[in-house]
């Protein structure tokens, strides 16, 4: 795999910033993916079919493996988006008060040399505290998560707002689950501990 690149499907910080942590070199790009949701689309078919989209879409002039990645928020089997302003915000974690929500997040790896793609989805449940009016108006005026599905960054103060998270990797919380990541990545021969 060593004239292989890899290549993050995305310009989110956040993924780029959870990718760093493998310390291994990668380049970024800006994924062509329509992301509306299809008619009755469940939110696992959703975020397979985004991150498998994302990850094919972008063009490499040599072999690549390309990652794309796609999240949804959930809450009372509702698929909730980014609420891009602070009203959005306070009435989504009002939702959310002292409830269980999930994040599926689809995480891909296609080989551009083969043309093969591996996809798998990542469950993640949130748990939140019983919140009340002014600690959600406190906390959204604090971090400002109007691009966060959910509302919350959890790697930041958002953590403040949970009785408990349960999940195999809280890497997939943010957008990029590592622990599947390195799997794929070694399953196609790019072992991230052997690099040097």
């Amino acid at each position: 795999m060593h004239n292989y690149q890899i290549v993050l499907a995305s310009t989110s910080p956040f993924r780029q910033a959870l990718l760093n942590k493998l310390v291994i070199p990668f380049i970024t790009a800006q994924p062509n993916c329509d992301e509306t949701p299809l008619p009755n689309e469940e939110p696992k078919a959703l975020v397979s079919r985004l991150a498998t989209t994302k990850a094919k879409s972008c063009h490499t002039d040599q072999p690549s493996l390309i990652i794309g990645s796609d999240q949804v928020c959930v809450i009372n089997d509702t698929i909730v988006g980014k609420p891009l302003k602070r009203e959005n915000a306070i009435k989504q974690l009002k939702a959310q008060s002292g409830k269980k929500i999930t994040f599926y997040t689809g995480l891909a790896l296609y080989n551009s040399a083969t043309k093969t793609c591996e996809t798998i989805v990542d469950e993640f449940h949130v748990y939140f505290r019983d919140l009340d009016s002014a600690t959600i108006e406190n906390y959204v005026d604090k971090e400002q998560p109007f691009f966060c599905a959910g509302s919350f960054k959890c790697e930041g103060l958002g953590i403040a707002l949970f009785e408990r998270l349960e999940g195999k990797d809280p890497n997939a919380l943010v957008g990029l689950p590592l622990i599947d990541l390195i799997t794929m990545l070694k399953s196609k021969g790019f072992d991230v501990l052997a690099q040097k």
